[in-house]
């Protein structure tokens, strides 16, 4: 009998590890987690999408005549920041993750676009012109306490929170060429990260904050690097003629998903931390996909 129970023991344990085996687990081969906000042109103009993780469920969340673009998720996965020019011109606006309750945030005659949640939801950096030339703003969730962080008569874009909420990357050309650079939250403090010849893009902080990916056209084109948070180690992920944009990491850290239009039009791929095993997502051929944010949570739609 001893035996008998040993054997089935045995089984039940089995069982649960090739039950856990085919769920995936939490290794880089298992299903990736949140979902995924992003922008198509699939309706002949551009508006906001979300998907999961694994490119099914695509659902039109504006359904707008306008042009939308540029967004980011809550950390929660329960809020959508993005552009609009519904109104005649870019406006940052805020929607919940079903697309209800969409509301301007800037109501400014100037441009205002990018924007970017703190970590904590309770403050929103984004760039406008609103002062002559484009630099970073930041406010508070509802639209108030407007503060201008950069004042330089260059061009400063592509503002990106650290998971910590102590820094923020930005983009810049105020020494020649596009650059990544990082700064405290007032604005002070502001560090160059890299100094390649070719523009450095698209500056994107790991969930872990032990890395920021960025685009670069060190190599001619367009192409997915990361580095440390102090610009050095700059590694390359991807390595192909087409140009590849706007990284964005998933939850863990252990994958990025990234615009390209290596297959004819903007599609989403999604690869491996180290550039690995890249996918493509999207898979539309009707239009553009582009600006992809993963959120950190929210259930897979069926």
């Amino acid at each position: 009998m001893k035996t008998a129970g040993a054997t089935a023991a045995l089984l039940l344990v089995m069982c649960l590890a090739a039950l856990l085996t085919a769920c995936g687990g939490n290794g880089e081969g298992g299903p990736a987690a949140g979902r995924i906000a992003f922008t198509s042109t699939r309706d002949g103009n551009g508006e906001i999408y979300i998907m999961n993780a694994d490119g099914s469920g695509q659902t039109n969340l504006t359904s707008s005549a306008a042009g939308e673009s540029w967004l980011d998720v809550s950390s929660d996965g329960s809020l959508i920041l993005f552009t609009s020019d519904r109104d005649g011109n870019w406006e940052v606006y805020a929607m919940d993750a079903d697309g209800s309750g969409q509301t301007n945030f800037t109501n400014n005659p100037a441009d205002d676009f990018g924007p970017v949640w703190s970590p904590d939801a309770a403050r929103v950096a984004f760039v406008s012109n609103r002062d002559g030339n484009f630099d970073v703003y930041v406010m508070n969730a509802d639209g108030s306490d407007l503060t201008r962080l950069t004042n330089n008569p260059a061009r400063d874009v592509s503002p990106a929170w650290s998971p910590d909420g102590l820094t923020i990357a930005f983009v810049s050309d105020r020494d020649g060429n596009q650059e990544v650079y990082v700064m405290n939250v007032d604005g002070s403090d502001e560090t160059r990260l890299t100094n390649n010849e070719g523009a450095d893009l698209d500056p994107a902080w790991s969930p872990d904050g032990a890395k920021i990916a960025f685009v670069s056209k060190l190599g001619g084109n367009r192409e997915i690097y990361v580095m440390e948070p102090d610009g050095s180690d700059q590694t390359r992920l991807t390595d192909h003629p087409s140009d590849d944009r706007a990284p964005a990491w998933s939850p863990d850290a252990s994958r990025i998903v990234f615009q390209s239009n290596r297959d004819g039009d903007l599609e989403l791929y999604v690869m491996n931390a180290d550039g690995s095993g890249v996918m493509n997502l999207t898979r539309n051929p009707d239009g553009d996909d582009s600006w992809p944010a993963w959120s950190r949570a929210g259930e897979k739609e069926r």
